[in-house]
């Protein structure tokens, strides 16, 4: 964020906000922001930017009207752009190796608000697939890479996420109760992998491990997951967690691609 307010054009200045929204990574009053070193423009400029972000969909009001949120103009714009580095160059390669090393479909998610988004794909080439393409929506408690997110998200998010989430159950093991979800993100923390056990889809297991930018603490928010994906029936989800370190070596550089 620039120092002085009046270097940059208005339309850059807007987008320079909705990019230090997006790093904060949790909803910010007009106050909090105006107390931040990196803001230096009048409360009224500020006001008047939330407001214009808002009203072109890029932000949105918390249910307590006061603090501001991505949108979902703007969770949408990101996701494409994601999506469209993801079909190209390191990481679809990346990914596309380590189908070739384990023979079994693997994908790169993200967080999409209350989902986990593919971004990118790698099918394998066995017949017996469940066939997903990137831009596919799964639920965050019944999927691998979702309890992955869950668990290492700042723990006052998680509970304001959990909240407005209805624990479906998809599967005969779905965690579709609180209690045993946050038992089972306690694990993932533990370990630093997270497995879907036929959670969402019965027949299917799933193993995923976070994608952590260069210099980030175990502890800190996981932007992205790299995840394995097989029919139980030939991967047992034993044999699933030996790939576990071949996951991990993807997932590493992976993250030298962010």
């Amino acid at each position: 964020m620039p120092a002085d307010p009046d270097s940059t054009t208005p339309g850059l200045r807007l987008l320079e906000l909705l990019e230090l929204m997006a790093g904060l990574g949790r909803p910010q009053s007009l106050a909090e922001l105006q107390a931040r070193p990196e803001i230096a423009w009048p409360k009224p400029t500020l006001h008047r930017m939330l407001q214009q972000l808002e009203s072109a969909g890029l932000l949105q009001r918390e249910p307590d009207g006061r603090r501001y949120a991505l949108g979902g103009r703007a969770l949408r714009m990101a996701e494409a752009m994601l999506a469209g580095s993801a079909q190209q160059g390191v990481r679809h390669a990346v990914l596309r190796s380590l189908v070739n090393d384990i023979g079994e479909s693997c994908n790169l998610t993200a967080l999409s608000g209350a989902d986990v988004i593919y971004l990118d794909r790698v099918e394998a080439a066995f017949p017996l697939r469940m066939e997903l393409r990137a831009g596919t929506r799964v639920p965050l408690h019944a999927s691998a890479s979702g309890k992955l997110f869950l668990a290492f998200m700042p723990a006052r998010q998680r509970r304001q996420l959990l909240q407005g989430l209805t624990l479906s159950r998809h599967t005969a093991t779905t965690l579709a109760s609180a209690a045993a979800l946050e038992t089972e993100l306690e694990r993932i923390r533990r370990e630093g992998y997270a497995v879907d056990d036929q959670e969402f889809v019965e027949g299917l297991n799933c193993v995923a491990v976070p994608v952590r930018e260069p210099g980030a603490g175990e502890q800190q928010p996981v932007r992205c997951a790299v995840a394995l994906q097989a029919p139980a029936a030939r991967l047992p989800l034993a044999q699933a967690l030996g790939l576990v370190p071949r996951l991990r070596e993807a997932a590493a550089a992976l993250a030298r691609s962010l």
